[in-house]
Formats: C-alpha cells, sequence, structure tokens
C-alpha cells in the first residue's frame, strides 16, 4: 500500500511540473502562426478555463495593427534581445521626448493615442516593440525582466537625439515594470517616469491569472514561476517591482484603475510606498486593466500635463 502511494504520489509530482513546465513555455513564447489572441480567464466558459488550465495560454506574436497618422520615421535598435522595431517621431523645437513602451501581448501601435498625446504637448515621441513583439526580433517574452534592457537601448537612443532636453518613460503593465527594473538594475536614469498598472511580482501576477481561472494558485503559480526562469534564463522570483521601486529617486506618476482584475489595489499600493524618489499617484474609478483614458480621458491628460510641467528641467 505505500509503495502504490509513493507511486501515486510520484506520478501527481510528474503530472503537476509538467502541467507549469508547459504553461511557462506558452507563456513567455508566441506562435509563429497568425490567429486570434487568447481572450481573458474573465470571459471564458468554464469548459474553457478547464481546457486553458491544462494547455496554457497561447497567442500568435502581437502584431502592429495601425500606423501613426502623424510625421515618423522607422528605426532599428539593438539590444542584448536582438534587434528591435520602433516608430520615431520628432517634433520642431521639442520640450523634450518621451519614450512609450507597451504591456504583455501587446505592440507599439497600442500607444498611438498616448503618443498623439505627447506630441501635443511639445514632445518628441518613440514607441517601441520590445522583443518578441510586432516587428521586432524573436517570439520570447521574459514578461518585464529581459525587457528592462529594451528600455536602456530606447532611452540611450533619444540621448542620442537630445542629449540636454528632459526624457521621460511611459510604461503600461509589462512596460511599467521594465522600466522599474531597467532604473533600478541597469543605470537608466530619466527625467522622470509614468508608469500605468505595473504589477507587483512575477508571482503575484501568477497567482492573479490562477484566481481569474477560479482554482487555488499554489503549487501552479509557484511552478509557473520556477519553470518559466529556468526556460529563460533568470531566478523569476526577483522579478519583483516592489524591490525594484525601492531604489529609484526618479520623479515617478504611478496611475492605477481601480476595478483592475489583473493587479490588485494591494500590489499598487505596495510599489507607491516604496519608492524612494518624489511621487505622485492617480487612480481611477470603474476602470480596469485597460487604457485610463478611454473612460477618463480629462483627468488622464491633466494628470499628466501637470506632472510633465512639474519636472521639467
Amino acid at each position: 500500500m505505500k509503495r502504490r502511494w509513493l507511486t501515486a504520489g510520484a506520478l501527481a509530482f510528474v503530472l503537476v511540473n509538467a502541467v507549469a513546465f508547459f504553461h511557462a513555455w506558452r507563456f513567455t513564447h508566441f506562435s509563429d502562426e497568425a490567429g486570434a489572441k487568447q481572450a481573458s480567464p474573465e470571459q471564458l466558459s468554464a469548459l474553457q478555463k478547464a481546457t486553458l488550465l491544462l494547455t496554457g495560454v497561447q497567442n500568435p506574436k502581437p502584431v502592429n495593427q495601425a500606423t501613426p497618422a502623424f510625421l515618423y520615421q522607422t528605426v532599428l535598435l539593438d539590444s542584448p534581445n536582438g534587434r528591435l522595431e520602433a516608430w520615431f517621431s520628432p517634433v520642431p523645437n521639442a520640450l523634450g521626448q518621451v519614450a512609450l513602451f507597451h504591456g504583455y501581448t501587446g505592440d507599439k501601435s497600442k500607444l498611438l493615442t498616448e503618443a498623439e498625446f505627447f506630441r501635443s504637448q511639445g514632445f518628441s515621441v518613440l514607441l517601441l516593440d520590445f522583443a518578441g513583439n510586432g516587428g521586432s526580433e524573436g517570439v520570447q517574452t521574459t514578461v518585464g525582466y529581459r525587457e528592462a534592457d529594451d528600455v536602456a537601448a530606447a532611452f540611450a537612443f533619444l540621448k542620442e537625439q537630445l542629449p540636454s532636453t528632459p526624457l521621460f518613460l511611459y510604461g503600461v503593465s509589462m512596460g511599467a515594470v521594465a522600466i522599474l527594473r531597467a532604473e533600478s538594475e541597469l543605470g537608466v536614469r530619466p527625467t522622470a517616469a509614468i508608469l500605468e498598472c505595473p504589477y507587483g511580482s512575477m508571482l503575484q501576477t501568477a497567482k492573479n491569472r490562477f484566481h481569474a481561472l477560479q482554482v487555488p494558485a499554489f503549487p501552479l503559480a509557484n511552478l509557473l514561476v520556477f519553470w518559466g526562469g529556468v526556460q529563460n534564463g533568470f531566478w523569476a522570483f526577483d522579478l519583483d517591482a516592489r524591490a525594484y521601486a525601492s531604489r529609484i529617486q526618479t520623479p515617478t506618476l504611478l496611475l492605477y484603475g481601480l476595478t483592475d482584475p489583473r493587479v490588485t489595489r494591494q500590489e499598487t499600493d505596495a510599489i507607491y510606498a516604496a519608492l524612494s524618489g518624489p511621487k505622485q499617484r492617480r487612480y481611477f474609478a470603474g476602470v480596469g486593466h485597460e487604457p485610463y483614458h478611454s473612460k477618463h480621458q480629462v483627468a488622464w491628460r491633466s494628470t499628466i500635463q501637470r506632472f510633465l510641467q512639474r519636472n521639467m528641467l
């Protein structure tokens, strides 16, 4: 009997790890095949959630669905993650520059509205596809860890364009976490940063996704983070926005939607509390993990406008 229990336990251990390994691979690698993006867990039926729990999310490589209506040039940047594609749009007599970074399963075309706003305020803009996304090389994502190297590459490019003008970084979700790591660990020093809905840690965001499937997060979330790190060559448990924030002196504006199903209020409050430098926050009611300007255009624009003005050199 004891031997049977040991055998059953060993099989269960192998099965759970196999499921987590498969989840981790699909979570950090896009498919080369064209197709629709996986619907969010909140939109799935019970059967679809069960299937997703066993097979993991499978998303095609994000593709830019639009191009800027304003004048721009496509530039290619070198990063340790490969060749990156970006859209650079200088404005005459620019007051400064803004680099924009998208979220997980996103691309630079998702930030065209934000770029238009920054240009209207007198700033040149650079919209970047992270490695594995849009027009950039690869199909791999590390959900903010190695993307920090891409932030550093974009920062270096803009510093060469107008070295004496203010340089702001704007990131959404994964892009916000990548900015935090770039500042904390890679020596990137912008004039200021604007962060929308950064997640607290890789482990917490994995837990949140399992909660969205209405299944216990332990141990699958922990195993997913472990295997995701092993597969991509870094210790994913150290991907922690709160720890990064504690080492940052840059003026930072933190934005959050109060009905966000992916990032909790507790995560956001912890990041804000950890920020060491000048900081400001604005929370928006009735909006989730989505562009805040879609429901709070006036408040979003005015909050950022005041922040830009306050941090001009």
